[in-house]
């Protein structure tokens, strides 16, 4: 792991956990302009984690909070008619940030979510025909919680397929949880959480990680576990060439953060789940295990990937030169 990605999940967990998985796979979306979907029940870090995040490189941050009365100008902005200056005026809405907490993403009407549509794939905002680029670094860093459904609208295919990856947080473990009470018996360190990074760092890494080597054998590994999920009995829908372009790209970015300047097949194995796995449109509504346990729809996804990466040929040389 180089210097870097050391340095910012030793900072973060100073407040988050046992999450350094977590923390990685975040850092990874930053330094391709990914986004995430964190999913899990409430009270596992996920909003401590993204302001963590925000403060330990020194970004801005702002958290909204979707309900159904939301509305996509409460996201973007607004022109408003300024009565001194006799014109209208455009007041910026908290997508112009570095990193933007978009809480329980799912309780927003598809209108309001759709307003994030353009600001994650474009990195910019158009209102009232006028198109305003946003801060760079930007990262939405979206939660929902998968268990209650009353009241929330799902996301659609469309929305989905813009994050580059879905992860879950989980619960800790025990010996976690006793660091937790310990960490925050006397006070909150978040409070006082100091950045490792600058923009300038960040802006400089997202360049090297493009010149991260790929070979044309990984270019066909990751092609083909795509593929396989479009001839899936199982999937309706299979993932898309913007999925196959986020796989290689984070797989580019996690090789980095390891601090090689290659990828390698384990890369792309451990990134096939949380890129893919959300992207897939399963026939099934779930099912229950032998134990009585559902199944999500996610879960049932994350088998069938797992399923093929068993059954693409792995291919196996040298991939340390770039021949």
């Amino acid at each position: 792991m180089n210097t870097f990605s050391e340095k910012l999940i030793e900072n973060v967990s100073k407040v988050i956990v046992g999450k350094d998985k977590q923390i990685e796979l975040l850092l990874v979306s930053l330094l391709v302009g990914g986004h995430v979907l964190l999913e899990d029940v409430p009270g596992t870090g996920k909003t401590k984690t993204a302001k963590a995040l925000a403060q330990s490189l020194d970004l801005d941050f702002k958290r909204v909070q979707f309900t159904i009365d939301l509305l996509p100008s409460d996201l973007t902005g607004i022109n408003f008619f300024d009565r001194e200056a006799n014109s209208f005026v455009f007041r910026k809405g908290p997508v112009f940030t570095n990193i933007l907490l978009a809480d329980e993403i799912n309780r927003a009407t598809a209108r309001t979510q759709s307003s994030l549509l353009e600001c994650m794939e474009e990195k910019q905002v158009t209102v009232d025909g006028d198109t305003r680029k946003l801060d760079l670094p930007f990262l939405v860093i979206a939660t929902q919680n998968p268990v209650e459904s009353q009241g929330t609208f799902p996301l659609p295919e469309a929305q989905l397929d813009r994050f580059l990856m879905m992860l879950k947080m989980d619960y800790p473990t025990h010996d976690e949880s006793i660091s937790i009470l310990k960490r925050f018996a006397t006070e909150d360190p978040l409070d006082t959480l100091a950045p490792v990074a600058s923009k300038e760092e960040i802006f400089s890494m997202q360049q090297q990680v493009k010149n991260v080597f790929v070979s044309d054998l990984l270019y066909d590994y990751a092609a083909q576990i795509v593929e396989a999920t479009r001839e899936s009995s199982d999937i309706a829908v299979g993932a898309s060439p913007r999925a196959l372009l986020a796989f290689v790209s984070a797989a580019k970015a996690l090789a980095f953060i390891r601090g090689r300047n290659n990828c390698i097949p384990d890369d792309f194995k451990e990134l096939a789940v949380p890129v893919l796995a959300h992207r897939l449109t399963i026939r099934s509504h779930g099912a229950l295990s032998k134990d009585g346990k559902f199944i999500s729809k996610r879960d049932t996804a994350a088998g069938i990937i797992n399923g093929i990466l068993g059954r693409v040929p792995c291919p196996t040389e040298d991939f340390s030169t770039n021949k």
